[in-house]
């Protein structure tokens, strides 16, 4: 189960990594004309705020624990995913876009396998 649970946090922290460094790295207006029409609900500021976030939870999904420092990390930032995801449904569901709500599901249930694996019987404590 441990080798599974790397895979899942290195799957997650490739998708936010590119994720966010689009988010951070494009204006607004190309992200909405880019497929990503949620952007229009909220400032620029907060946008990049998102991106940050992603990019960080990505790095902390690996580096702690790869290199053995403050591997508590690796939950909290898919615990920080879970509360990003759960942010991303709630905006989609208010614009009823439905068809990007299953994948928010599927990345929320993959980052909560990584907070129950890690905080729970897969920790790097143990």
């Amino acid at each position: 189960m441990n080798i599974v649970l790397w895979i899942i946090a290195g799957v997650l922290a490739v998708a936010f990594a590119a994720a966010g460094a689009m988010k951070l790295t494009q204006p607004k207006e190309q992200l909405a004309a880019s497929g990503m029409a949620w952007t229009e609900d909220f400032n620029p500021g907060t946008v990049k705020l998102v991106g940050a976030l992603e990019v960080l939870a990505a790095i902390g999904l690996i580096l702690p624990a790869a290199l053995g420092i403050a591997p508590v990390l690796v939950p909290l930032a898919a615990l920080g995913l879970v509360l990003v995801m759960i942010g991303a449904i709630v905006t989609h569901a208010r614009r009823k876009e439905a068809q990007v709500i299953a994948v928010n599901v599927v990345l929320l249930l993959l980052a909560a396998a990584v907070v129950w694996g890690r905080f729970g019987p897969y920790s790097f404590g143990s």
